[in-house]
């Protein structure tokens, strides 16, 4: 397949991040690798969207400082970005509200073809104008020679990535979307398709057989038309966790199970491990978290004397 004709993948995170682990920054690594490896697809970014503070998780530190470890966590990463649209929303949002949300305004920022875009939904994008007229990130001047590639029409979607989901620390409230931002549609030379999946631990795949837990309705949107990539803990088998959901099995075909080395080291590493080991003194919380976010935790005093 040529580099037109894979499908173009934003992964999306969704989660306390309550502290981000080393583990959340590899399930990206190991999503991306495996997605390139099938040669179906080219993973052109990726999304941490920690969760609204109201989500009332026993132990779960301000979204101040979760966005902070996030950011800290993948400041050396040249395609992770850290989303603050969820934290900064007036109460919690569902996991399916997100996606939609970051189906609509990618598929503003790109013009591109969105395998998924059947619903619009009416989340607002903060901040910026319903009525005013954004100009176009292409002009055509009817010179062949400037024709957008996909590469260069690829680089002006990491730009607006860079600007549009990427928080810095010292952390301030501000619009979502940069005044700077093109949001204009793309004056498209190649049909690129453009899809943004979800992307979990098997856990998560796990919490949707729970009965009462999620909305149906919501799964049948996440799954149905989003998709998954499941990258394995613990030793769960995705393929056994499936059977035991109609909806899964129904969109079996949607969901990607990343099939790399089963006993990876960080597939055991979770954010509660971490509490823990914070919490007592553990020094292998070296092994979890990434140096910058233990700094930060400690200068902050996070967690060290918490129960959760």
């Amino acid at each position: 397949m040529t580099e037109t004709t894979k499908t173009h993948v934003i992964l999306l995170a969704c989660g306390s991040f309550n502290p981000i682990t080393k583990g959340h920054i590899q399930m990206f690594e190991r999503a991306r690798d495996y997605l390139h490896k099938t040669g179906r697809f080219i993973v052109i970014g990726g999304i941490v969207s920690p969760v609204h503070d109201s989500y009332g998780k026993t132990g779960l530190v301000s979204s101040r400082h979760r966005l902070t470890m996030c950011q800290l966590a993948v400041q050396s990463s040249d395609w992770i970005r850290v989303d603050p649209w969820e934290c900064y929303q007036d109460t919690w949002q569902t996991t399916c509200s997100v996606l939609e949300h970051h189906r609509d305004l990618m598929k503003r920022v790109t013009g591109c073809i969105l395998s998924n875009v059947n619903t619009p939904s009416v989340t607002p994008v903060i901040g910026q104008p319903q009525n005013e007229s954004s100009q176009t990130i292409y002009q055509n001047n009817n010179n062949v020679s400037n024709k957008p590639t996909a590469a260069k029409i690829l680089g002006k979607v990491g730009e607006s990535l860079s600007r549009i989901c990427c928080v810095r620390p010292p952390m301030e409230r501000f619009t979502f979307v940069d005044e700077n931002a093109n949001l204009g549609t793309v004056m498209r030379y190649e049909e690129i398709e453009l899809r943004i999946l979800l992307l979990c631990g098997s856990d998560l795949l796990e919490s949707f057989c729970i009965p009462g837990l999620w909305n149906e309705a919501d799964m049948e949107v996440i799954v149905g038309e989003f998709g998954i990539v499941v990258v394995p803990r613990d030793g769960a088998d995705p393929d056994r966790i499936m059977n035991h959901s109609s909806i899964l099995r129904k969109y079996k075909n949607n969901i990607l199970v990343v099939k790399d080395d089963s006993n990876h080291p960080m597939s055991v590493v979770s954010s509660t491990k971490s509490r823990l080991a914070l919490q007592h003194g553990d020094g292998h919380v070296v092994d979890y978290l990434c140096q910058p976010v233990i700094d930060y935790i400690l200068k902050s005093q996070l967690y060290i004397n918490a129960s959760g």
